[in-house]
């Protein structure tokens, strides 16, 4: 063996790190630089890449340089020709496998803590890796370069470094044109993540491009994978505070805030308060299906929404003359439904969204592109824009530690039996039955994909509904 784990626990740390669409660990225990340049060689195996360009890119963590680095040399030494494109956000990372053509790989957490790191990985195009798509065989490969040791082949992949930021930044500003609505003041909270580099370059003149008629107020744009100010989560509504704060301040007319590696964009409206996802989701795909009918009228067009967003999407899309097509949680399983169905835009409960023209890739800088062009284009406050698209009650996303989820959600089931239909398309999702002027009401739970938690959604017509399903099934769950 090259290393001195035995196989077994060589095999409980792949089992740990890698999940159903990406690679997630803590640094050092769960994911160490062996596990990565293995998977950097497995990589290239898997697809082919040897003689072929990987991009490699990294987010803002002390571990992501040094892994970065150790993937580099697992593909190299099986034959890839890494592009190494340094500190980007994923989306950058995307823009660069789209653009140039490669394949790639994003070191980057996300949202979680500082103690964990993590690998997105994705064919020429930007197209996504899951479990069921090549990611498992990466995974078995790559066990055996633990193992065994990694074979150099006979003509090692070469190495250059390219920066691909203001290309990312023109190629944005080339699909939302911004340069003509009113002027308007935003506050943006990069958490320390890669907005900070991101921002400045797309919406500002970093990168060398005209200054469009935005004032942004910036929060927390240094760089730095400690997340000092907060958790680099604004799913959580503790990590909005700061954000709803300045927005009141310094009378801005609304605020962004990103996740670490900038994937993600949260919106808040100029009262500091946050506006849903989903609502995000409809004001942007209304926008994304009304080009694609100026494009081609008699255009059969599809949006994908997943389970977890609000009813009013499906019900905007509809209403707007195009297709719904609900779909599981994932980028990686979504970009795939994105180009099975031919999806203009795809958005999901937890603020990433998905667009056509990006490869059918997710990008939230370009979904706050979206919705300033559309609060820009009018003159009212962002809050009534959003309310409009905002009609039910959500208890947003509530997590829950749970020991035995096969007997927390027999529990819901028997609870629910007789009272609503069920969906097993991803977890749990369960619809009563409505009669007469009964409020609807639905709920998710699902297991999460990255973290030990159970994960609930709930919505319905009102707010008593909401809260009285909400705290029943919590009942359940929690036993």
């Amino acid at each position: 063996m090259s290393n001195a784990l035995s196989a077994d626990q060589v095999h409980s740390n792949f089992d740990a790190a890698v999940k159903t669409y990406d690679v997630r660990g803590l640094v050092g225990t769960t994911l160490t630089t062996e596990m990565v340049e293995a998977i950097g060689a497995a990589f290239v195996d898997e697809i082919g890449a040897a003689g072929k360009d990987v991009v490699v890119g990294h987010d803002m963590r002390d571990s992501s340089p040094g892994f970065a680095a150790a993937f580099s040399d697992g593909a190299r030494a099986r034959g890839g020709n890494v592009i190494a494109i340094g500190l980007c956000s994923t989306d950058e990372s995307y823009f660069a496998s789209g653009h140039l053509a490669a394949a790639g790989a994003m070191f980057t957490a996300s949202h979680n803590p500082a103690t964990y790191n993590g690998i997105k990985m994705f064919r020429a195009g930007a197209q996504g890796i899951s479990r069921d798509t090549g990611l498992a065989a990466v995974r078995e490969r790559a066990e055996r370069y633990v193992i065994d040791g990694i074979e150099t082949v006979a003509e090692p992949g070469s190495i250059r470094e390219v920066d691909v930021l203001a290309d990312y930044a023109a190629f944005l500003r080339g699909l939302v044109d911004l340069s003509g609505i009113r002027p308007v003041r935003i506050v943006v909270d990069a958490g320390n993540g890669m907005g900070g580099l991101t921002v400045p370059a797309v919406l500002g003149q970093t990168a060398g491009l005209p200054a469009l008629p935005i004032e942004i107020v910036p929060l927390y744009f240094e760089l730095d994978g400690t997340f000092p100010n907060h958790e680099a989560n604004p799913l959580e509504p503790a990590n909005l505070v700061d954000l709803q704060k300045a927005v009141l301040e310094h009378r801005a007319d609304l605020g962004l805030a990103f996740d670490g590696d900038a994937d993600r964009c949260f919106v808040v409206d100029e009262r500091g308060e946050a506006v849903s996802p989903s609502a995000v989701a409809a004001i942007v795909a209304v926008r994304e299906i009304r080009r694609a009918r100026a494009a081609d009228p008699d255009a059969e067009i599809v949006v994908i929404h997943n389970l977890i967003t609000s009813k009013i999407v499906p019900e905007t899309i509809r209403a707007a003359g195009a297709t719904p097509v609900r779909t599981r949680v994932g980028h990686s399983l979504i970009k795939d439904a994105m180009r099975e169905t031919g999806a203009v835009f795809g958005g999901e409960h937890s603020a990433h969204y998905y667009f056509r023209d990006f490869w059918s890739a997710d990008n939230g800088m370009l979904a706050a592109m979206h919705l300033l062009a559309e609060f820009g284009s009018q003159e009212g406050p962002l809050s009534v824009l959003s309310d409009a698209y905002d009609p039910y009650a959500s208890s947003g996303e509530i997590n829950s530690t749970i020991d035995d989820v096969p007997a927390a959600f027999t529990r819901v089931v028997e609870a629910f039996t007789g009272r609503a239909e069920f969906d097993e398309l991803d977890g749990l999702t369960v619809t009563g039955f409505v009669a007469g002027d009964e409020p609807f009401w639905w709920f998710s739970v699902r297991p999460s994909n990255t973290e030990p938690l159970l994960r609930l959604n709930v919505e319905a017509a009102d707010v008593v509904t909401m809260a009285r399903i909400r705290d029943e099934v919590l009942g359940l769950i929690r036993g």
